[in-house]
């Protein structure tokens, strides 16, 4: 095998592909259902406000951190929403744009505490993670507000002409590119890297690493924001409990992807298969009828795994480079 597409198929990237396509065919010949096209609508529901945090959440572990609060960034979205249209503004443009904004709010406050006073990331976005959530109850309580247009409701969850995959995929999609050229074909995704790998030796290259990290959290906490709209017109609901616990699946799915959570490593596009993966298998789980607590579990298991297995591949290819490097001289040598 040529040494190039040797790469490719031994990466964490290819890995990660492979197991989506095996659980699919998997799912598929042992669970009624899984191949239809009313199951993929819901594997691309599913997926959607996963993906939309995991885009800027893999660039903020690339560079060394970590956000812990998209998911209560998203529950104070959906409750401000909610009491925004409780209040009369009726025009949702308008609520969509100040709910982005919000969330953007929301990201500078961790990247102020994290770049500005030195605190560690994971420290920071647990005790936002508490606060964020907190407020989302504050303003919105247990109420759940409804009433949303339902020309709205129906439009955010459409499909494409001729599909039942919902329209705001393709939004996905072209963010999905943007976030893709920055990471790997830009000289700041080169620095995001560099960052992850010694943050030290790239404030010295002249990189601003304070600055960076800031605008790396102000936009996980805008796409989480507009993760919390698309989840309150999907479900036409907005409630304070909203996404609760979904950064858990968000996390995993960054580091299944191949992310390293000590920064440095890993790329977008396994981080997008993850997010397929873990919705497929979930949503297939749970037409086989498995228990939501097991689900956690099987949540839970695959981020473990996540964090040994890239590790582990990386060792093993250590030793086999060892291996043919040693064979190579004994090979070589005179009889």
């Amino acid at each position: 095998m040529p040494e190039r597409a040797r790469r490719v198929f031994g990466s964490w990237d290819a890995v990660v592909l492979i197991a989506l396509v095996v659980v699919s065919v998997a799912g598929a010949l042992a669970i009624d259902g899984v191949a239809s096209p009313r199951f993929w609508r819901f594997v691309s529901l599913e997926a959607i406000p996963i993906a939309l945090i995991a885009m800027p959440m893999t660039l903020v572990v690339i560079t060394g951190e970590i956000d812990l609060s998209v998911a209560s960034v998203l529950g104070l979205t959906c409750s401000v929403m909610g009491q925004l249209w409780v209040w009369g503004v009726t025009s949702l443009p308008l609520i969509i744009v100040l709910c982005v904004l919000l969330g953007a709010l929301l990201g500078a406050v961790n990247g102020l505490f994290v770049t500005g006073f030195g605190l560690p990331s994971l420290a920071v976005t647990i005790g936002t993670l508490a606060l964020y959530r907190g407020l989302a109850y504050v303003v919105l309580g247990d109420r759940a507000v409804a009433d949303y247009p339902i020309g709205w409701t129906t439009d955010a969850v459409a499909p494409i002409p001729r599909t039942t995959i919902p329209w705001v995929i393709l939004v996905v999609a072209a963010l999905a590119v943007v976030f893709g050229i920055v990471l790997h074909a830009t000289p700041i995704g080169r620095g995001l890297y560099a960052m992850g790998n010694n943050a030290e030796a790239t404030r010295f290259a002249g990189i601003s690493v304070r600055r960076t990290k800031f605008w790396l959290f102000v936009a996980t906490g805008a796409m989480s924001s507009l993760a919390g709209v698309f989840w309150t017109l999907r479900f036409a609901s907005a409630r304070a409990d909203n996404g609760l616990g979904l950064e858990l699946t968000v996390v995993a799915a960054v580091l299944l992807g191949g992310v390293s959570i000590f920064g440095g490593r890993g790329g977008l596009v396994g981080v997008l298969a993850a997010v397929a993966l873990l919705g497929t298998l979930r949503n297939a789980l749970q037409l086989a009828y498995v228990p939501a607590n097991t689900l956690t579990v099987v949540t839970g298991s695959l981020l473990i795994a996540s964090v040994v297995g890239p590790n582990a591949v990386s060792l093993l290819r250590a030793r086999l480079r060892r291996r043919r490097a040693g064979a190579a001289p004994a090979a070589s040598s005179p009889r």
